[in-house]
This record gives structure tokens, C-alpha cells and sequence, in this order.
């Protein structure tokens, strides 16, 4: 037996499937608009060859037709000349983020969430516990049992007793309730830094872990700018942001009424963010905005959210994606009232966090 070491190989790709792979990051760039995607796709073509008579930008258009990628607009309920995604498309583009920022997982079972506690569940410890009175009959281990059987035994007649018999322990799992906010204030697009489009990857990719390996868990989504409001999972490739300043209050608010509708015991909220809160919405329906330095009043009010929020024992996992100092001081003042956690990171690690915070569901304060 030996090893034998060769020259790496790319796989075989077709002509559409290399130009697949450029579109979806360009149409999620371009927040679902397949004309600039195309545009866009045309220009990288003049620059890289991506294409040749064989095989032109207009076959791959063709292509992403017939495979029904694409449709008419109006045909899904739109309007209008051009082209539109169709489901299997934002399907496509979920699980093309999940490869992506959290790499290739297996899907399993439901209600996957280990916990720190031991005892029935689905997960072995690798450890074996005494058999007790309501223990599943199928969890005992055979021969584990017998062996302390024979130990026992030893020198007289072998039998079984109960206090012999062992069962494999293992994990409780929990289902999970989530909501996750995302910024879309102007500062998402500010000073020529694109950061929605990683924040809307993240939000992709963590919809689709859930519904593919955590089925039986929820997730709500819902963006906030000078007010919040719920989005749709299939709303997310389509995501822009706005002229905004950044109401956390009203995100905060309607993230906790959603949980309290929810009847899991389990409930956390994700709020991915690059700014400082600069938004209330008054009693009279006016808006206080303060976008100079941080606003005490305003500061004060998230404050009392996060406060509120950890009397309904709700953790708030915040992805801080700004580095001035006195915004990263707020964050951990919020964090502390919330007794939540906190991730001061670049757009890079944002995935890889968010998916090792909710696989573990630690309840381990990090700073």
C-alpha cells in the first residue's frame, strides 16, 4: 500500500456552469436585477473571455430560461419587460451562501440544539449512565448490562438485576426560535464599502441551515431602518438598502413581539449592524433623529430593550461590523445589559461566527 501523488486537476466544468457560478454572486450583488446582472456579466466577459463563438452570453441566457432559472416578468405575478428569478433561483442562491460562509454541512434530524445538559435524546455521550424507571427499553446497552452482570456474578449462579442494566446517555436537543435583524441604513453602502451584500449572504445562508438542518425550528426575518418591519425568506436576494438612519428600538421592539408569539422556550435574536442607533420613533408618530456622535437619549432607549429583553430571558447576539472605538464601547454596554454576546469582526468572519454561535447555542458570554 502506498500513496501516489498527482497534479491537481480542476473538475470539468460546462460553459454554463462557469458562467453560472459568476452569475449568482452578481445577482446577489445587484439585489435580484438580472438586466445589470447580465450587464455586468457582459463586461467581465470583454475583460476575462469568459465566453466564445461556441458558447455566448446570450446561450447562457438561453439556458438559464429553459432550466426555468429565469421567467418572464409578469409570470410570477410581476410586471413589466425583462426577466425575473424564479423560486427555484432564490432556493439556489440560499444554499450557494450556506456553501459558501458556513461550508458543506450534512443535513440531519429536527431540534438539533445541543444543550448543556445531559439525559434522553439523540446525540451519545460515549458514557453510560444507570437505568431508571422511564428510560427507553431500546436505549439499554446490552452489553454493557450483561458484563456488569458476570461481574457481579462472579462465583455464583449469573442472573440480570435492574441495578446491572446501564442505557448510553446522551444529549437533550432543543428547538430554537430566531429572529434576525438586519441593518439597512444608508451607512451599509457608505463612504463606497459594500456591506449589505455580506450581511444578506449571512441571512441566506442561516435560512437555509435552519430549514435544511433545524427544520423544526423557526426563523422570522425582519430589516430596520427609520422603522422595522418583517420580510419574507424569499424577499432576501432582493434585499437593498435605503435613505435611512438606524431606528434599533424599533427592530428591537418588533423582534420581541414576534418571539411572544412563539411557544419554544428557546428564543434568541441576531442583529447584524455597522451603525450607531440615530432613530426613535415618537408617540405622535414623528421621528427624533440624532446621526452626530451618539445620541444619550437614544442610547438610553436601547439600553431599556436590551434590559427587557433579558428579563424574558432572550439573548441578543450582536455582529458589530464597524471598528470606531466608541461605537464598539456602545455595543458592549448594550451587550452587558442584555448579558447577550458580542462579535467585534470584519465582513470576512462573519459567517463562520454566526453559524458557531447558533450550532453550539452557548449561553457563555464572549467578548
Amino acid at each position: 500500500m502506498g500513496f501516489r501523488f498527482t497534479a491537481y486537476q480542476a473538475p470539468e466544468q460546462t460553459p454554463f456552469e462557469r458562467l453560472f457560478e459568476i452569475f449568482k454572486e452578481l445577482i446577489t450583488h445587484t439585489s435580484g436585477d438580472f438586466d445589470e446582472a447580465i450587464e455586468w456579466l457582459r463586461e467581465l466577459d470583454k475583460e476575462y473571455k469568459l465566453t466564445d463563438e461556441d458558447y455566448t452570453i446570450d446561450d447562457f441566457i438561453k439556458d438559464l430560461l429553459e432550466k426555468s432559472y429565469i421567467q418572464p416578468k409578469g409570470s410570477g405575478g410581476g410586471s413589466g419587460d425583462g426577466m425575473a428569478l424564479t423560486a427555484k433561483t432564490e432556493k439556489l442562491l440560499r444554499e450557494h451562501a450556506l456553501k459558501q460562509i458556513f461550508g458543506k454541512l450534512r443535513k440531519s434530524g429536527s431540534g438539533n440544539h445541543k444543550t448543556r445538559k445531559v439525559g434522553q435524546g439523540q446525540d451519545s455521550t460515549g458514557e453510560y449512565k444507570a437505568y431508571q424507571f422511564g428510560d427507553p427499553l431500546e436505549q439499554i446497552a446490552l452489553t454493557e448490562s450483561i458484563k456488569n452482570a458476570q461481574i457481579r456474578s462472579s462465583g455464583i449462579d449469573f442472573s440480570l438485576q435492574q441495578d446491572d442494566l446501564v442505557v448510553e446517555d446522551s444529549f437533550f436537543k432543543t428547538q430554537m426560535s430566531t429572529v434576525l435583524m438586519i441593518d439597512i441604513s444608508h451607512s451599509m453602502i457608505l463612504y463606497g464599502e459594500d456591506r449589505i451584500t455580506p450581511a444578506k449572504k449571512v441571512a441566506m445562508a442561516l435560512s437555509e441551515l435552519i430549514t435544511t438542518r433545524y427544520p423544526k425550528d423557526t426563523l422570522e426575518i425582519l430589516v430596520f431602518g427609520n422603522d422595522a418591519w418583517p420580510i419574507p425568506l424569499k424577499d432576501l436576494p432582493y434585499l437593498e438598502v435605503g435613505p435611512y438612519h438606524t431606528n434599533t428600538v424599533a427592530g428591537l421592539q418588533l423582534a420581541l413581539d414576534m418571539l411572544r408569539r412563539k411557544k419554544n422556550s428557546n428564543k434568541q435574536i441576531f442583529m447584524i449592524t455597522d451603525g450607531k442607533p440615530s432613530c426613535l420613533k415618537m408617540p405622535d408618530g414623528t421621528y427624533y433623529k440624532n446621526s452626530v456622535g451618539l445620541d444619550d437619549y437614544i442610547v438610553e432607549k436601547c439600553y431599556n430593550m436590551a434590559r427587557q429583553s433579558r428579563k424574558l430571558k432572550i439573548p441578543i447576539t450582536t455582529f458589530m461590523i464597524a471598528q470606531d472605538p466608541y461605537l464598539q464601547q456602545f455595543i458592549r454596554k448594550f451587550t452587558e445589559a442584555n448579558q447577550g454576546k458580542a462579535f467585534f469582526t470584519g465582513l470576512k468572519g462573519l459567517g463562520e461566527m454566526i453559524f458557531e454561535d447558533y450550532e453550539s447555542n452557548r449561553k457563555k458570554r464572549l467578548e
